[in-house]
């Protein structure tokens, strides 16, 4: 993977799909519907997104699935283990997104099951924790603990040491945190590829953040200023490169695999990170989708059921 290589059809709006644009449609009725999002206490909104009463449906629970806990910073940290079939060819960090405010391992269980019954990993998802109540350092603290947990209990628990790490939105921002992290507080590079899908990698707000505007299709300007105000709300700036990764120094990380929708507010930052990736000298492949929403994949549709397809080959052959 040694190349980036975009083609500007993929921007055009011949280019999307009608099942794309419908699904689009439909997200933006539903949540336009809610005169304002951010009116209800975040503890409400999170115990109805697990309960299945969010605005998109809770994917079913995994029989796979066990849930578990990981000594951390600040205590205990819940993680969900899903097994493969079989003994595991490796192991899957997953972090999930959320804007570092919402989100869980168990939302996210339509992604990881898929993982681990079509690739044959283990998947480890982790509950860190979110802001405000617990804002940076706290969540990515979690997730550099949980890195840590499995490159020491990796080959007893796992039976290999063969680890990928990666997220969508949110945990896809954790993820390149983690990563840094590791390589440089701990001389640690334990992960040998990466999957990352529409993260925030620049909590300054890249181009397409400012200036995506109110239109609700899954996040818009107002939703990721109000998720980076409690994620920063008592540490930590948007100019520190442990919150903006963009800025970080990015020589020596793994490969990684890049997948955006072209209507996505965080265009730019995959865009970006993707280039400043190969920049570094690390192997990156840039998947771009023509009218993709903010992390489609957990929509249904044609180019879902496509960039899923790229996701398990990817891991399939880390």
């Amino acid at each position: 993977m040694s190349k980036l290589v975009l083609d500007p059809a993929v921007f055009s709006e011949a280019a999307v799909a009608l099942d794309t644009r419908m699904v689009n449609d439909a997200i933006v009725k539903a949540l336009g519907a809610i005169p304002d999002r951010w009116a209800v206490p975040l503890a409400v909104i999170r115990a109805a997104r697990l309960a299945g009463k969010g605005p998109f449906p809770l994917p079913p629970e995994s029989p796979r699935a066990r849930i578990e806990t990981i000594p951390g910073p600040r205590g205990p940290v819940p993680v969900r283990i899903l097994m493969p079939d079989g003994d595991p060819k490796g192991v899957y960090l997953h972090i999930h997104g959320g804007g570092w405010t919402l989100g869980s391992a168990r939302e996210n269980e339509g992604l990881t099951d898929r993982i681990a019954t079509n690739c044959g990993l283990a998947v480890v998802s982790v509950d860190y924790a979110l802001a405000p109540e617990e804002p940076y350092p706290a969540g990515p603290d979690d997730c550099e603990a949980a890195a840590l947990w499995l490159v020491k209990e990796g080959r007893a628990r796992f039976g290999t040491e063969r680890f990928v790490i990666g997220g969508e939105s949110g945990g896809a921002t954790l993820s390149v945190a983690t990563l840094v992290r590791l390589r440089d507080k701990h001389r640690l590079t334990p992960f040998s590829a990466a999957v990352l899908t529409a993260g925030c990698y620049d909590l300054r707000l890249t181009p397409s953040a400012r200036q995506w505007g109110d239109l609700p299709l899954v996040l818009n300007t107002r939703d990721i200023n109000f998720f980076v105000g409690n994620y920063l709300r008592l540490a930590g700036k948007a100019e520190d490169p442990d919150v903006s990764p963009l800025l970080a120094d990015l020589k020596g990380l793994p490969r990684a695999l890049f997948s955006v929708g072209t209507r996505d507010a965080l265009l730019d930052d995959t865009l970006f990170m993707a280039s400043a990736w190969m920049a570094a000298g690390n192997g990156a492949a840039l998947d771009v989708y023509p009218g993709g929403c903010h992390v489609f994949i957990g929509f249904p549709g044609s180019i879902t059921d496509q960039a899923l397809k790229r996701i398990d080959a990817f891991l399939s052959d880390f």
